[in-house]
């Protein structure tokens, strides 16, 4: 039988679409909102909840350029000091979160996602970090996350910051979109994360901008 109705329901700020007759466990979720606002601001000089940035592996000889070496002077060298094979070698999708001492960084926490090989990077792997991302906000309960993918800084400079932001933002509406199916099956605690204060360098702000739109707009078969 065909079913022409929808019950809304509103969750944790998710609007929800449930089929009559369906039990909470058989939901069907329309595309979560999750607002993304490009900041044009170094992951150092950040003041939130939490500072999101990566890490390329790490080689026996690792050089931090860019705002990775703002940060990590702000940090008294603790970047140089863990980035080192055998500590947080920087594989794809391993994490470890710092809490900076207070008073020397302006993040209160610093959560880093490893990028694997940068020789061999390519933008789709960011739709992996950008699920990451997003489900360790959520459990860490932020409302309002930070994120600097910081692959330029990496020294990867092959890829524009649109391509990058394509694919983590991807991945973070891919993964709030699970979190909120957990929810409404009672499987999980409510959704945190708010929106995403996404950082980008002032040329590559228009481009970052462009990128996350592309992630954001509704697919052809979600219109219907």
């Amino acid at each position: 039988m065909k079913v022409s109705k929808w019950v809304r329901i509103l969750v944790g700020g998710v609007l929800l679409l449930r089929a009559p007759g369906l039990s909470f466990g058989q939901v069907t979720a329309s595309p979560p909102v999750l607002p993304v606002t490009v900041l044009v601001q170094s992951p150092a000089e950040t003041k939130t909840e939490l500072q999101i940035f990566c890490l390329f592996r790490a080689k026996p000889v690792t050089i931090l350029g860019g705002s990775l070496f703002e940060a990590d002077q702000k940090l008294h060298g603790l970047l140089g000091q863990i980035w080192k094979p055998g500590l947080f070698g920087g594989e794809l999708g391993e994490t470890i979160l710092l809490t900076p001492v207070e008073g020397t960084f302006g993040a209160k926490r610093v959560l880093i996602i490893g990028l694997g090989d940068s020789a061999t990077f390519t933008p789709e792997r960011m739709y992996l970090v950008g699920k990451i991302a997003l489900r360790e906000a959520n459990r860490l309960a932020v409302a309002h996350p930070f994120f600097a993918p910081t692959i330029l800084d990496g020294g990867v400079t092959k890829y524009t910051t649109g391509e990058i932001a394509e694919q983590t933002v991807r991945g973070f509406r891919d993964a709030l979109a699970s979190e909120a199916v957990l929810h409404n099956s009672g499987a999980a605690d409510s959704i945190t994360v708010v929106d995403f204060l996404y950082l980008a360098g002032k040329q590559h702000a228009k481009d970052t901008q462009d990128g996350i739109d592309r992630a954001l707009s509704p697919s052809p078969s979600a219109a219907h």
